[in-house]
């Protein structure tokens, strides 16, 4: 099984969130369309897929989200908000 780390940016609130899944597609619409009115993601809709990384294991998957919630993990996490806004001729404001 294949599992994605995954980065998502919420625009109208200029957030990010960092997570893995098994289904990473699935797990976007759930933080887009989820009912669980207090989690973060709920708050902070609609989030965007702006980045992923693949890996085989699920330990490996966790290894990675885990360093991408540090601070020079973030800071590579805003870097590819960056690419992405540049890439899509958005200002993020």
């Amino acid at each position: 099984m294949v599992y994605t780390v995954y980065i998502l940016y919420s625009p109208g609130f200029h957030k990010i969130y960092i997570g893995y899944s098994s289904d990473v597609h699935r797990r976007v619409y759930f933080h887009n369309h989820g009912l669980k009115k207090k989690s973060y993601t709920y708050k902070f809709r609609p989030w965007i897929l702006i980045y992923t990384e693949e890996y085989n294991n699920k330990s490996q998957a966790m290894r990675r989200e885990k360093q991408l919630k540090t601070s020079q993990g973030r800071k590579f996490a805003w870097e590819k908000v960056k690419e992405f806004l540049q890439s899509s001729g958005s200002s993020g404001s």
